[in-house]
């Protein structure tokens, strides 16, 4: 479903991401931990290109969107919830959850087993 490889991201001339692979399966649930610096953010933001990979890719559902600007890679359905800042703070999780997504459909049927936990 999302396959990184050999992300290189950059800031400037600052390489915040060096040789990132991953591979995610459809309904896997993966968590990235880190000390503070280490990269977690910067991916997040790389897989839905801001900034983009300088070198490597970002492949979802079998589509390279490694140059797609992000609002594409948006109507694909990919989105980033930050931790603790611009939300809903008067909605639950999956209030928030809902709300960014775009239609109903198979991408978001895991959202009964969020408020589950």
């Amino acid at each position: 479903m999302l396959k990184i490889s050999g992300v290189h991201t950059f800031y400037g001339h600052i390489e915040a991401l060096k040789g990132i692979d991953m591979e995610i399966a459809e309904g896997e649930i993966v968590t990235l931990i880190g000390a503070n610096g280490a990269g977690k953010s910067t991916l997040l933001m790389t897989i839905c290109g801001t900034p983009q990979a300088r070198s490597g890719s970002v492949v979802y559902e079998g589509r390279n969107i490694t140059r797609l600007p992000t609002y594409e890679i948006m109507r694909l359905g990919i989105a980033q919830s930050p931790e603790g800042r611009r939300i809903f703070p008067r909605m639950s999780v999956v209030e928030n959850l809902k709300m960014g997504r775009r239609r109903p459909g198979p991408r978001v049927s895991h959202l009964p087993a969020l408020a589950r936990t």
